[in-house]
Parts: C-alpha cells; sequence; structure tokens
C-alpha cells in the first residue's frame, strides 16, 4: 500500500484477565497491609477490657483509666483509618480496572454481535460491573481477614487452652457450612441465572416487533410461552434461595451457639479461678472477632459465586480475542479491493457460508452481486468490510489486510448501506453525518448525490428533522435513501450497499442510478447486492453466488451470456 502508516496500540497487550490483575499487585499488598493493622487493631477492645476489669476496678485509680482509654480512642481512630484508607483504595482499584478493560469489553460486545452464534453481546459489560462491584464491596475484605482467625485464635488459646480449643471448634464447623453451602449453592445459582437471562432475551427480542404479533393475534402464544420459561426460573430461583436460607439459617444458629458456649466456658474458668472476670468478657468479644470473617464470607458467598464466573467469562472472552496492534491510516486509500480464498463458517451449520470466494473489485467500477436468498451476498457484503468475524482467506484493500487498519482511521474511507436499515436517535443530518460533527456543506451534498435533498427541505424542519428511535418516525423508503446518503457521505473510496433499492420507488430508484453513477466517475470500488434485474444494466462486473459459492465472476455481458448459456447455430 502507497498509504504512510503509524502504529497505534488500541488496546492493553494482556493475554488474560490475571494479566490485568497483576499491574494492581502493589495496591492489592497495600490492601493486605491495611487489613493487616486493621486486624492488630481489632485486639484493642480485648485489652481495653482486660485493663478496666482487672487493673482499674481492682486498684480504683483514675490515672490509669484516663490513660488506658486515651490509647484506646488512639488506637480506635487509627483503626476507623485503615478501615477507610483499605476501602478507599479498593475503590480506586476497581474504578482503574473498570478503565482498563471497559474500552476492550466495549469493543469486543460489539464484535460479537457481527456473529450470529452470540446470544447475548452485551452481557461482558454487566460481567464487568459485577466483578468490579464484588471488588469495591465489603465481601472482599473477608478474604484479607480470613487469615488472621488463626492469630485470634491464637491469642485465645494465649488466655486460656480450652477456650482456644472452642474457638478452632467453632472456625472448623463454619467453614465446614460454607464449603457445604458452596457445593449446594453453586450449580442452582448457576441454573437459576441462566434460565432468568433467557427468560429476559426472550421477551426482549419479541417486543422490538410487537405490531407483527400483535396486529396478527401472536402474543397469546408467546406470552404462554414466556411464561413457562419465566416460571421455570422462579422455581429454580426459589429453590437458590432456599437452600441459602438454610445455611444462612444454619451459620446463624452457629453463631449463637458460639457465643452462648464461649460465655459459658469463660464462666466456668472463672469458678475454678482459671481466668479472671475481664479475661471471660474479652475472651467473649474476642471470639466472636475470631469468627466475624468466616460468618462474611457465607453472607457474601452469592456474591462471590457470581464474580467468580464474571471473571471466568471475562477472562475467557480476552483470550478468545486477544489484544491487537494496529495501524493508523495516514493517507487516503486507492479502493482496490482483492478477495483471496475466503471463507465464512459458524458453528450453527456443518457448511460455510462462503466457500472459497475470490474475486478483484477495481477502483472506478461497479460490481453487482447476484444470488439466491442463503446463498451469502450480505455475508460476503460483511467479509469485503471487514466486520465479520474469524473468518479464513484474505480481504486486501489496496494489497494490505483490511482488518490492518484502526476502525477510526479507515470507517471514514468505507461507506456500507446494510439490509436491515437502522437510523440512530438525532436529526437527519447527524445521521446523515454519522453522529458525528455535521458539517453542513457535505451533508447537503450527501443528500444531494443520494437525490435527498429535495425531499429534506419539504420536511417542516428540514435537516433538523428528528427520526426517532431506529428512524421510527419515517418511511422505509425515507429511511433507505437518508443510510444511502450516511453510505456515501465525505466521498468514501469503497462503497457497499446491501439491497439499497428495497424500499425505493421509482423516483429513488432513478435518484439511486445516478448516485451510483457518481460514485464511479469519482474513481470509487462500489459493490451493489440486489435481486432486482434494473440494476445489472449499471454493473461493470457481476458475482453470482450459489450456495456460498461463485459460480459465475467476470465482466457483466461475458457473465450474462455464460448464464444463459451457448447461442444457438444460426443466431448471434
Amino acid at each position: 500500500m502507497s498509504a504512510k502508516t503509524m502504529k497505534t496500540p488500541k488496546i492493553p497487550a494482556q493475554d488474560d484477565l490475571m494479566s490485568v490483575l497483576r499491574q494492581f499487585q502493589r495496591e492489592f499488598i497495600t490492601v493486605g497491609l491495611f487489613s493487616a493493622v486493621v486486624n492488630i487493631l481489632m485486639l484493642t477492645p480485648t485489652w481495653y477490657m482486660l485493663q478496666v476489669y482487672d487493673r482499674v476496678l481492682r486498684s480504683m485509680n483514675l490515672l490509669t483509666l484516663v490513660v488506658a482509654s486515651c490509647i484506646a480512642l488512639f488506637l480506635f481512630a487509627l483503626l476507623a483509618f485503615s478501615e477507610w484508607a483499605r476501602s478507599r483504595l479498593l475503590v480506586r482499584v476497581g474504578v482503574r480496572l473498570d478503565q482498563a478493560l471497559s474500552d476492550r469489553i466495549f469493543r469486543s460486545s460489539f464484535l460479537r454481535h457481527l456473529s450470529p452464534s452470540e446470544p447475548d453481546p452485551t452481557r461482558p459489560l454487566s460481567q464487568l460491573i459485577t466483578l468490579r462491584q464484588f471488588m469495591t464491596g465489603n465481601g472482599v475484605f473477608a478474604f484479607f481477614d480470613s487469615p488472621w482467625v488463626i492469630i485470634y485464635i491464637a491469642v485465645l488459646g494465649l488466655l486460656h487452652p480450652l477456650l482456644g480449643g472452642v474457638a478452632l471448634f467453632f472456625a472448623l464447623v463454619q467453614t465446614l457450612v460454607a464449603w457445604l453451602g458452596h457445593r449446594a449453592v453453586n450449580l442452582s445459582v448457576k441454573e437459576s441465572g441462566q434460565q432468568q437471562v433467557a427468560a429476559q432475551q426472550f421477551l426482549v427480542g419479541k417486543i422490538r416487533h410487537v405490531e407483527v404479533l400483535n396486529t396478527m393475534g401472536m402474543l397469546p402464544v408467546l406470552w404462554r410461552k414466556w411464561r413457562d420459561m419465566y416460571h421455570h426460573a422462579l422455581i429454580e430461583v426459589g429453590r437458590s434461595q432456599m437452600r441459602n436460607g438454610k445455611i444462612s439459617g444454619i451459620s446463624k444458629f452457629l453463631r449463637y451457639a458460639q457465643q452462648t458456649m464461649s460465655l459459658a466456658t469463660g464462666a466456668w474458668l472463672v469458678i475454678h479461678g482459671e481466668i479472671s472476670p475481664g479475661g471471660m468478657i474479652a475472651s467473649n468479644v474476642l471470639m466472636s472477632r475470631a469468627l466475624a470473617p468466616i460468618d462474611l464470607l457465607v453472607i457474601s458467598w452469592p456474591a462471590f459465586l457470581q464474580s467468580r464466573e464474571a471473571f471466568v467469562q471475562l477472562n475467557h472472552l480476552i483470550r478468545s480475542e486477544p489484544a491487537q496492534v494496529v495501524e493508523d491510516l495516514m493517507d487516503t486509500p486507492i479502493g482496490k479491493l482483492d478477495v483471496n480464498g475466503l471463507t465464512v463458517r459458524v458453528s450453527s451449520r456443518d457448511t460455510p457460508l462462503l466457500d472459497s470466494v475470490s474475486t478483484a473489485m477495481l477502483p472506478g467500477t461497479i460490481t453487482v452481486v447476484l444470488g439466491p436468498s442463503g446463498s451469502g451476498k450480505t455475508t460476503l457484503a460483511k467479509a469485503l468490510l471487514g466486520i465479520w468475524p474469524g473468518h479464513e482467506g484474505q480481504v486486501l484493500l489496496d494489497d494490505e489486510p483490511i482488518n490492518r487498519w484502526s476502525r477510526s482511521s479507515l470507517g471514514r474511507h468505507l461507506g456500507y448501506l446494510p439490509q436491515d436499515v437502522e437510523l440512530f436517535e438525532g436529526t437527519i443530518a447527524e445521521n446523515i453525518a454519522r453522529m458525528g460533527d455535521v458539517d453542513s456543506a457535505r451533508v447537503i451534498a450527501a443528500a444531494e448525490a443520494a437525490g435527498l435533498h429535495n425531499m429534506i427541505l419539504r420536511m417542516p424542519k428540514g435537516y433538523d428533522t428528528q427520526v426517532g428511535a431506529g428512524g421510527v418516525f419515517l418511511s422505509g423508503g425515507q429511511r433507505q435513501r437518508i443510510a444511502l446518503a450516511r453510505a456515501i457521505y465525505d466521498e468514501p473510496v469503497l462503497v457497499v450497499l446491501d439491497e439499497p433499492n428495497a424500499h425505493l420507488d421509482d423516483e429513488g430508484e432513478r435518484a439511486l442510478a445516478q448516485s451510483l453513477m457518481r460514485l464511479k466517475q469519482k474513481g470509487c470500488t462500489v459493490v451493489l447486492i440486489s435481486h432486482r434485474s434494473g440494476v445489472v444494466k449499471l454493473a461493470d462486473r457481476l458475482l453470482v453466488l450459489q450456495a456460498g459459492r461463485v459460480i459465475a465472476n467476470g465482466p457483466r455481458d461475458a457473465v450474462l451470456q455464460a448464464l444463459r448459456g451457448p447461442a444457438p447455430d444460426g443466431q448471434a
């Protein structure tokens, strides 16, 4: 390619999510240090009770009480600061994680939507939110605090071995309950979540076609299908909640039993003169604190399962779509398009959508792609523009792979009119200008080239007319002609039009033909897909597809002659 280029990395080149998280290793270590300070300072109430009950009340010394109270207040202030600092640091980590991944996941969500096998392309963004919320919530502190359970039990053992044994027993029992709860709830939570998502997707997909459903009386049937899906999801959610409630109930019983037994054990030791009354009260508080991280783990377990599932899915997304280094296109390309052995497959079909398609499309020519429904014409249109993921073979723009260039720099040189026209909420001018800054001269030029200018001027607000969501305020023909003006806005070098005359009247057909001839005269490479034979006379070349294979390709007259077969003897 003759164009000068400049390499610009667009996204971080991590291979998986763990590589991204390693960037925050220093922050996690700092959170761990603050957690250590927090857990050490959690011994303050135990120390203070021992001072009050065993020293102040015995000596009746007010100075000791004042000094111990001041020290305790200072330690509590330091404890509060450490809690605030680690919370603030985790919030910053969550925000930075979102910033590091959101752009890549945002782009991947759009790329996934190009694949017909992807059921919910927006789910990765929700999974990122789930992961970030867990990382900035209280549940993650349980993982930082849980190693300190051993330290607390050891301190209780120093007060008296029996107290340490009781704490160790309840710690093991609650850990066992948490592990069993994980096994019981994990599968149920996953199954109920999948069923709820399936029911929601079914409903959203049908709402998009509410006019057809309501007109032809299809709502009752679809309501019954949705009701059955929603009912099964609701039952599974109820089962999951019942299991979780059972585990929470057992955990609550163990917590109350632990408080009772620790107090009873301390009282028994006081009666036998093993420890002081202050030690009894302090040990009860310390034992509650020792088992608090385990309680928090049990409470946070559903959120942990959701965040773990989100982590696995996001990690799979990042690994399956590795970061790429693309280049910014600095000069205007010529528009020469070469296709070599293009094959497109989807997992749901044994045969490819396109099978070894090869052709060449030159600047200043119009190539018309013909073929019956399902022959792969729309798939070819997407692959030519580099927007079909995972294809085999090559699509070269000026002898370079079309996916080599960043879309932000290449997109302005490409024009695309899809089969299903979709306008964006805004004005006509904004839609023609591709939702960027509106250059009035270029917008009017594109509208005139599409034969649309006079029609727009007849509207009450002209180019400032709102089209509504998806162009709902316009007719099908008006939407298609505005989309055509958008495709040829700013004089692109490669224009791919998929059924551009599907909703056009005779006037629109004439305007389309004039637009195509203007593009051809300006040296644009035009690819036109149509079922109507009227556009064939505009073609320089014809490409005929059948079942994903090329059955004819070449100059228009030669292809038409080949399709008609050899002329009978005696006829020209």
